[in-house]
């Protein structure tokens, strides 16, 4: 792993409603995933200070946070398929 990825952790940032395709470009490299359960998922690889921006701007725009969860590298992301694995 390089000295620049170690400060780096995976990120799943739930807020409340769907975000317009234009909204959703506001996020940059992001993942951007819209739910069926009404919300909007937002994923991607952080450092402390670009998790800190990036909550400044989920505020800055008004969304409801509804949660953050840090998950490792090597766990699939909520709701991910497991397709293509054979048992």
């Amino acid at each position: 792993m390089n000295k620049s990825s170690q400060n780096n952790t995976v990120y799943e940032i739930r807020i409340q409603g769907h975000l317009s395709s234009r909204r959703a470009e506001l996020f940059g490299d992001m993942t951007v995933t819209v739910l069926e359960d009404g919300t909007t998922l937002v994923s991607g690889l952080l450092d402390q200070s670009a998790l800190h921006g990036l909550l400044s701007q989920i505020r800055d725009l008004g969304l409801p946070l509804l949660s953050i969860n840090r998950r490792d590298e090597e766990q699939p992301e909520a709701g991910a398929s497991t397709q293509g694995r054979e048992s």
